[in-house]
């Protein structure tokens, strides 16, 4: 046999274990956010904390997402992708041990902090993936890499649920399944991913970093407590103001800095601005529909007169984690669906099959069979989702700015979960079925119709920015994008500051 023919599988063999790879890595950011949520209850019990002191266990990972992702996909873009990824991991790994042996609230604190700077390794992934996989592969590896978010996001409900069954729960646990799952991510990195072929080297904007890490704080922090604040306090108000000012500051120190963290062309860009606006929707549905199907099957029956009166792990396991494997599954028709149709496309189509699933679940909630089959029409929409806007981006900049724009869509789709997780407590809490004294107030029932009745809301206006937002990026036959594929993967990786070969929106 001759060495052209051996080196072929070879060469696909380390391609599939680099996506699996990368895969596993993304997985775990995932988890990382959804976590500590079933165990929110048992570590405030644990630690004598108040309910606004604990919430933070899940505001500063959000916090640090915001800040960090941004400024690490673009180091990584500058400075070499795997070290970038094998730092973050390694900060992780620190961040869970601390949490994992702790029993301070402020350590605690600390530990979810570093564990938010993981949120990085998704878009430091998607920039491997560009420079490794031939452009023919490319939007299925995309594909798979994505859809192990929702996947992860279920697989934490689920493990969580389990090591705190039990009369003595020790939340402990939860921390160190993230140690042993962030050691194998790290040693999949260092084994499955190359080196780095391109870097654009070049000086770090710490200006930029700075002025975007306080809007983002800004923006992200009053809609995470706002509910705890008070919408209208001063608070909550200074700081939506403080935003907006922020914001121009942003704009204003990224257009005269001679190498800005965003370039200000690309961010405004139409393809990627509503790929964002994409993002930020779609972030929004997913966590309503997580959000609101987890409370709602909690509801106890004989009190509330609807909900299933499930446990916390029930909810999980029977009611969540059916959606997530329909995202980790259809995540790879997803991609198929790119390359054929393009992205702009499979994102229209994705989107319609969310107003399906949330019509369903407005219109249907009252067994198990209509929540758990409208959960799962909503995952195959958020796969679709996941595996299209990678491709969207990747199409519409160029190799070395492909950290930093995924970053941002990144932290795009975190302040939708955000806005989410503020909307859907605040309009539970704000009409609530009348019990008798002791009794902690439920909320009506129609407050989730509401909610499902939005989310589907969110996911037709992702329609309406895939067919018209995004029209001005017109897809190529499917012929001509192998013919580019096939080309570009004769010749070298991109260099620095070249556009990308083929638009598969």
């Amino acid at each position: 046999m001759s060495h052209a023919h051996r080196a072929a599988p070879t060469r696909a063999s380390g391609q599939t274990l680099l996506v699996l790879a990368l895969g596993l890595a993304a997985m775990v950011v995932s988890m990382m956010q959804t976590l500590v949520v079933p165990v929110l209850g048992i570590i405030q019990d644990d630690l004598n904390a108040t309910t606004a002191n604990v919430s933070w266990v899940t505001t500063a990972t959000l916090l640090s997402a915001a800040v960090f992702t941004p400024l690490l996909g673009r180091f990584g873009d500058q400075h070499g992708k795997k070290p970038t990824l094998v730092g973050v991991l390694l900060v992780m790994i620190a961040g869970s041990v601390l949490a994992a042996t702790t029993s301070s609230l402020t350590w605690l604190i600390i530990g979810r902090i570093m564990q938010g700077a993981a949120t990085a390794i998704f878009p430091l992934a998607l920039s491997v993936l560009r420079e490794e996989i031939k452009p023919a592969k490319l939007p299925g590896a995309m594909a798979l890499v994505s859809g192990t978010l929702a996947f992860g996001s279920g697989l934490a409900l689920v493990g969580a649920g389990l090591l705190t069954q039990g009369a003595a729960p020790d939340y402990h646990r939860v921390f160190w399944l993230a140690v042993v799952l962030a050691v194998v991510a790290l040693a999949g990195v260092l084994f499955a991913v190359p080196a780095s072929r391109a870097k654009t080297g070049g000086r770090t904007d710490w200006l930029g970093a700075l002025s975007l890490a306080m809007l983002l704080v800004l923006l992200l922090l009053p809609i995470s407590q706002g509910h705890e604040w008070g919408w209208t306090s001063g608070r909550t108000i200074g700081a939506f103001a403080g935003a907006i000012v922020m914001a121009g500051v942003w704009v204003a120190v990224e257009r005269r800095v001679k190498e800005p963290m965003v370039d200000m062309r690309m961010f405004a860009h139409r393809p990627v601005l509503f790929t964002n606006l994409a993002g930020l929707l779609l972030g929004f549905a997913m966590f309503a529909q997580f959000i609101g199907v987890s409370y709602l099957v909690q509801m106890p029956e004989s009190v509330a007169g609807y909900g299933f009166g499930a446990s916390v792990l029930a909810a999980a396991v029977v009611y969540l984690l059916p959606t997530t494997l329909v995202s980790l599954v259809g995540a790879q028709v997803g991609g198929l669906l790119v390359r054929r149709i393009g992205a702009r496309s499979t994102l229209a189509i994705g989107a319609a099959f969310g107003v399906l699933g949330f019509a369903w679940l407005t219109a249907a909630h009252g067994t198990s069979a209509s929540v758990i089959g409208a959960g799962m029409i909503i995952g195959l929409a958020i796969s679709f989702g996941y595996a299209s806007m990678p491709a969207l981006i990747v199409a519409s900049v160029p190799a070395h700015q492909t950290g930093i724009a995924n970053g941002i869509n990144s932290i795009s789709r975190s302040v939708g979960s955000a806005v989410a997780s503020a909307m859907i407590t605040t309009l539970l809490a704000s009409k609530t079925i009348e019990l008798p004294d002791g009794m902690p107030a439920l909320p009506q029932e129609s407050q989730f119709t509401l909610s499902f009745a939005i989310a589907g809301a969110a996911f037709a206006l992702v329609v309406v920015v895939a067919l018209i937002g995004l029209k001005a990026a017109h897809a190529p036959r499917a012929s001509a994008v192998r013919k580019v594929a096939a080309a570009e993967s004769a010749e070298p990786a991109e260099p620095a500051g070249s556009q990308p070969a083929a638009e598969l929106v």
